[in-house]
């Protein structure tokens, strides 16, 4: 007949209490009732073993008392003399007689009641009216035979004692090996079979903690599964059904961003195109007045275009349709065009710009590195006040090439820094500028790093007082360094 196992957690987990349990109570109470049996027979060796002792002085004392006391009577002989060695008599009988439970364990009676006997016979002796001085001398000397009956009595129980003390000893030594055996029996098995329930409840555990790291990092692609009891294989269902759930919300919020995305691109391209004619000169020169309005205009729209290629990109990256286009290309040229590109914003906030950048050939994604270098240039842009300054510098390092974005600002809050590389995530810092963030920047940098299999984190060397992101590019070759060092 095939045993069924408990389906639920609670059910799995109280049967395993009772394998592991039961066991160990059994060899507990019968540990104890072991114990209890060894202590009551150690109580009561040891109540004999005091109670004969102070018996076999007291017989000692009695034999040797009745003997002194026969002597008087055989030389005073009166009527007091034959009182007191009655007395004696009934004295020594009376210590025979309250030995007689531990005399007939020891196998001793008949000494005891040789002892008895001649005691009781060399009295009559004394106490006959007809005794003359050499009977009274003969029964004085049977004393030495009563003597040596009383040693060999006390020998007989001292060693009585001590048998009952090496029987108690070999009793305590056999439930010392026995419960030792328990203990190497029961150790193992426990530990069986603890091992075994923790195997059978781990692993969905561990499914379950597996699924919601996925779910976690937006992994919404790969079903979840948990075998196991039923209650974790329901909470397996549920978890299950928030993963479609939220593939289906982020599959809805994707198509909204690449919808709304490429709607503002047409009017955006309209916009900048009216602006650069008006900065051309086409439609007729500005004035210095309206030439610096219309370079604000162009300002603000290369940030909307940057702003809609950040959700472009962003949701590009959520749905996995772009791959890395790895090549080889100059770091450094890569950099300058970056901030070439943003000269005007820079130049219009008066933020100075350094560069430490090192001449190395990089093996990346071009564009995807462009972009990581573009937003975070505008970041910096962004949060540093006029007249602050950004910093840049790139080098090769461990079988890696580093780049350091720093500036000025007011910093990222204690509190803040862990959401930072989150979607949509905007801090309490109000930003600068005439246009808000929407909050995927570092978002999308994030995401180009790691594609690289790279690292991006927030720093605090102490040089600079504002943010300072560092990321961390893998190489599998090392590159040729020149160093060259530019500050505009």
């Amino acid at each position: 007949m095939r045993l069924r196992r408990p389906r639920s957690l609670n059910g799995l987990i109280l049967v395993g209490f009772g394998l592991v349990a039961v066991p160990l109570l059994v060899a507990v109470i019968w540990t104890l009732v072991n114990l209890d049996r060894l202590a009551a027979q150690s109580e009561q060796l040891v109540s004999t073993g005091v109670a004969a002792a102070e018996n076999k002085r007291r017989l000692v004392g009695q034999l040797e008392q009745l003997e002194r006391v026969a002597r008087q009577y055989l030389v005073l002989r009166y009527p007091e003399a034959a009182q007191n060695l009655q007395r004696e008599l009934a004295s020594l009988e009376d210590g025979l007689a309250s030995m007689t439970g531990l005399i007939a364990e020891a196998g001793a009676g008949e000494q005891s009641i040789a002892i008895g006997r001649g005691a009781q016979g060399i009295v009559r002796t004394l106490l006959d009216p007809a005794l003359d001085e050499a009977a009274g001398e003969a029964a004085i000397q049977r004393f030495g035979e009563l003597r040596t009956r009383m040693a060999a009595l006390t020998t007989t129980l001292t060693k009585h004692v001590d048998d009952k003390l090496t029987e108690l000893q070999a009793s305590t030594r056999r439930a010392q090996r026995i419960s030792a055996w328990q203990v190497a029996a029961l150790v193992p098995g426990t530990l069986f079979l603890v091992l075994f329930f923790i195997l059978l409840v781990a692993r969905p555990i561990r499914q379950i903690d597996k699924a919601i790291n996925q779910l976690g990092q937006s992994g919404f692609s790969k079903p979840i599964e948990v075998k196991g009891p039923t209650d974790l294989e329901r909470l397996g269902k549920q978890l299950e059904w928030l993963r479609v759930r939220l593939l289906e919300l982020a599959q809805e919020k994707n198509r909204f961003l690449r919808h709304m995305s490429h709607e503002l691109k047409t009017p955006l391209a309209n916009i900048r195109e009216g602006t650069e004619l008006l900065l051309d000169g086409t439609v007729g020169e500005l004035e210095p007045a309206q030439r610096e309005v219309a370079d604000i205009l162009r300002s603000n729209g290369a940030k909307l275009q940057q702003l809609i290629e950040n959700l472009l990109s962003f949701s590009a990256w959520q749905t996995q349709n772009e791959v890395l286009t790895l090549s080889d290309f100059p770091l450094r040229a890569l950099v300058m065009s970056v901030t070439k590109a943003q000269r005007l914003a820079l130049k219009s906030a008066h933020i100075r710009l350094e560069l430490d950048v090192e001449d190395i050939l990089v093996n990346a994604d071009r564009d995807k590195i462009r972009t990581v270098l573009d937003n975070l240039l505008s970041n910096a842009v962004k949060f540093t006040p006029r007249g602050g300054l950004v910093s840049i510098r790139a080098r090769y390092a461990r079988s890696a090439f580093v780049i350091d974005f720093a500036d000025t600002g007011p910093g990222i809050p204690d509190d803040e820094k862990p959401r930072i590389f989150e979607a949509f995530f905007q801090g309490r810092r109000e930003q600068g500028g005439h246009v808000g963030g929407t909050g995927i920047g570092l978002s999308v940098v994030l995401e180009c790093v790691q594609a690289h299999e790279g690292t991006v984190e927030l720093v605090d060397t102490g040089e600079f007082p504002g943010a300072h992101f560092r990321i961390r590019i893998p190489q599998k070759r090392r590159a040729t360094v020149q160093k060259l060092a530019a500050n505009a």
